[in-house]
């Protein structure tokens, strides 16, 4: 195969072309979680209810990320992520037409359908073009895509909602997406090493059952599951004891707040790279305490050990999820990599999900005490599932492929 290899033109324009629609991405599924602290009262709900604003989009790109690597093996890997990003973004300046919240929650599926273009063919595509040498670091750096297209996506709604309205905010969102996805599609280089496959169901069900065999991948798409619910779950809810007291914050001074997720986009990049020396395992490990002992900070009434907190979870979750993303790609055969990507992605987005709404009902019943008691613990279930994943490949196997 002929890989495009680190510091060469291409390299570069699939670095630019890669955290361009990955901030696209991010941006348009976790903006809103901006408004959930405040739907509760503009729309009379509960905040789980409000917290679907997220869910929904996530189930849609769950679903979406069944059909389309269908799609992408007939049609090409850059034709479909291109149209998945200017869909999406399309979709979002009409979200602000929305006028009820059942009409926007609706809406929010089918945007999360349409987006899953692009995360569903993404990982493939970079495993398909990357030397392996420098795979680590580039997954980081699609992950730190995720990470800044977070912050923006939040900062974008959190301030333009303070000073106008929702709707506004969205349009805004919507209307920065589209232009990123535009120069997406103009600099991402089109595929070298893509090999066309004849459109067919048959193909998918046989990859994804394949893809389901082997026992120390499974144990990955569970870990992919329980990141980003977690990740999501803290998120989703942060801002109802963030605007209470003894904080008292305005929608802007939260939306800010989020600044530390650039932590999160310089620990993916570093992580990514560390894991060219050093053990996944060992990586993973350190990543999930990191997160632990962040969550737990959140507890404090302390303003700045709280957002302390938030950059150390923030930081261990990114670092998590490029670590596993690009070992997903090391231990899978070259003609599964499209699939375990897929259902890794899957189990993800579906955790986001479950464990996003769930923590809704933990903060109604317990309050933020809760909602962190929730994470802390499946925090300890992931570090569990590291440590099968060793045990499964064992010590000879770690050495070649972690």
């Amino acid at each position: 195969m002929q890989y495009t290899e680190l510091g060469s033109y291409a390299y570069r324009k699939i670095f630019f072309s890669m955290l361009l629609g990955s901030t696209v991405t991010f941006a348009i599924l976790y903006g809103p979680q901006a408004l959930i602290h405040i739907f509760p009262k503009q729309f009379n709900i509960l905040p789980s209810t409000a917290s679907l604003i997220i869910s929904f989009a996530t189930v849609g790109l769950a679903v979406g990320m069944l059909f389309v690597i269908v799609f992408s093996n007939s049609w090409g890997r850059k034709k479909i992520m291109t149209i998945s990003l200017v869909l999406a973004s399309l979709l979002n300046i009409l979200l602000a037409l929305s006028p009820n919240f059942k009409i926007l929650a609706s809406l929010r599926i089918l945007q999360g359908v349409i987006i899953s273009g692009f995360p569903a063919i993404a990982l493939t595509y970079l495993s398909e073009e990357i030397s392996p040498n420098h795979i680590g670091r580039v997954i980081g750096i699609y992950v730190s895509g995720s990470a800044v297209g977070g912050f923006i996506g939040r900062v974008i709604i959190s301030t333009l909602t303070d000073f106008f309205t929702w709707n506004i905010a969205v349009l805004a969102l919507g209307l920065f997406s589209l232009l990123c996805s535009l120069l997406f599609g103009i600099y991402l280089p089109e595929s070298k090493n893509f090999k066309y496959t004849p459109l067919s169901f048959d193909n998918l069900i046989s990859g994804m059952l394949r893809a389901l065999k082997k026992k120390e991948l499974l144990y990955m798409y569970a870990i992919g599951f329980l990141l980003l619910g977690v990740y999501v779950c803290l998120f989703n809810y942060i801002g109802f004891p963030l605007s209470k007291s003894p904080f008292h914050l305005s929608q802007t001074a939260i939306g800010f707040l989020f600044i530390f997720q650039l932590c999160g986009s310089w620990s993916a990049y570093l992580f990514g790279k560390l894991t060219e020396k050093y053990s996944r395992v060992h990586l993973m490990c350190w990543s999930t305490t990191i997160s632990l002992i962040g969550s737990i900070m959140t507890l404090s009434s302390n303003i700045f050990v709280l957002i302390i907190g938030l950059i150390l979870f923030a930081s261990g979750f990114f670092a998590g999820h490029s670590i596993t993303s690009g070992w997903i790609g090391t231990i899978s055969s070259p003609d599964l990599k499209v699939y375990t990507s897929s259902l890794y992605l899957l189990f993800y987005y579906t955790g986001s999900t479950l464990i996003g709404w769930s923590g809704g009902m933990f903060l109604s019943l317990f309050g933020w005490n809760g909602v962190i008691l929730m994470i802390c613990g499946l925090l300890m279930i992931t570090g569990l599932l590291v440590f099968s994943i060793k045990h499964s490949l064992g010590l000879a196997s770690i050495k070649k492929s972690v």
